[in-house]
């Protein structure tokens, strides 16, 4: 059934910002909204949408976001008590959680536990807190639809239940960012704004920096993982320059299928908004010039250190993956601040990732101790350099 009633985490972010364009043809209610830190779109936002509370995550973001919407009846909350309670509110059905970070790990759980399904663009929701969302999502069961272009596709190729269960491989594509083919030595003099120029896709600042390094791509392996019950082995990277064929899957008799559109991401977010059925989109269609000269390279993990590392990651599995992006968020936000340089933000995650050792099941403690321990110990080797 189609999103009724609709709360966004992160609606001030390109994943957000693009959801509440479509939500008025969808005929979708917006009934809380969060953001970071820019109040004044989120202002405009809320004049737009009136919704029935708003959270701000920085405290002086929502003081003076009550300022400006004084003249109204929202409510507006701060930090992540108040993202935790907007998530869990009764009046929404489906939480769209595109919060950056590990930020948004805990409002998933909360929606989860109050029964709301989650429409999911937060990948670090699944990279830190697989284990325990998926056997919430079990337990409680509600809906988990994948928001991220890839998982979007893999999800639509494996609508036929039968095929489902014959899944053998994933194959997961990659734009290989504004880097691909430079090698180390060309990377070591790169710059923000050279980091910052995705050719494909219009992103915030820290996944367009994900993408640069492929550290992206390595957190989408682990929420295929998750997503769709498959080892690491069983997921193959693919760079795909042109960013047409958004994934695909092969089951046991060989065959592959596919998704393929324009590199816009409103026609995922549509269809997690209104799966399981299929609504007139007015954005651009793909035709059959444009999959003239589509291609198809492997990974350079030897480059992409951020790739090998997430990897790494992936198949220590345990704690690793939540020290990869505790170092990854605190390396991308150095860079971001001219702290440090592009190759050293996989430096730091692969020290993180080699330092990881564990075993055995993870509670969600356990996982707020490792990304709180790496955060500092990152910091504190990233002054060293």
């Amino acid at each position: 059934m189609s999103v009724k009633k609709l709360s966004i985490l992160g609606s001030t972010g390109s994943i957000g910002t693009q959801a509440l364009s479509l939500v008025d043809d969808l005929g979708i209610t917006v009934t809380a909204l969060s953001a970071s830190r820019n109040s004044k779109l989120m202002e405009e936002q809320v004049r737009r949408f009136q919704p029935s509370a708003v959270c701000m995550a920085d405290e002086e973001a929502a003081k003076d976001l009550a300022v400006r919407i004084s003249d109204l009846d929202t409510r507006v909350l701060s930090g992540e008590s108040g993202m935790v309670e907007l998530a869990s509110s009764d009046e929404c059905d489906t939480v769209l959680n595109s919060v950056v970070g590990i930020a948004g790990l805990l409002p998933t759980l909360a929606a989860i536990d109050a029964g709301k399904d989650i429409a999911l663009a937060n990948k670090e929701t699944l990279v830190t807190g697989g284990q325990i969302v998926t056997s919430r999502i079990r337990d409680r069961g509600v809906k988990l639809l994948p928001v991220d272009s890839e998982h979007s596709a893999i999800f639509q190729c494996l609508q036929d239940r039968h095929s489902a269960a014959r899944l053998s491989r994933i194959l997961l594509t990659a734009s290989g960012g504004p880097f691909w083919g430079k090698t180390r030595d060309q990377l070591a003099s790169v710059t923000i704004a050279d980091a910052l120029n995705h050719p494909n896709w219009s992103m915030g600042r820290k996944i367009t920096v994900d993408s640069a390094t492929m550290m992206n791509k390595a957190f989408e392996l682990i929420e295929a993982m998750w997503l769709f019950s498959l080892p690491p082995e069983k997921i193959e990277i693919t760079v795909h320059r042109q960013s047409i064929l958004h994934s695909g899957v092969e089951f046991e008799d060989g065959a592959l299928l596919a998704q393929l559109g324009v590199p816009d991401m409103r026609l995922p977010i549509q269809y997690a908004l209104t799966y399981p059925d299929r609504r007139y989109c007015s954005e651009e269609r793909l035709t059959i010039e444009k999959m003239a000269s589509l291609t198809f390279e492997r990974p350079d993990t030897d480059t992409f250190t951020c790739l090998a590392a997430g990897i790494r990651a992936a198949e220590k599995g345990g704690l690793a993956p939540t020290a990869a992006n505790a170092a990854n968020e605190i390396a991308v936000q150095l860079f971001l601040e001219g702290k440090i340089g592009f190759l050293q933000i996989g430096d730091l995650v692969s020290e993180a990732v080699s330092s990881c050792e564990t075993t055995g099941e993870i509670a969600l403690n356990d996982i707020l101790e490792c990304d709180a321990e790496v955060r500092a110990k990152t910091m504190e080797k990233a002054s060293k350099h």
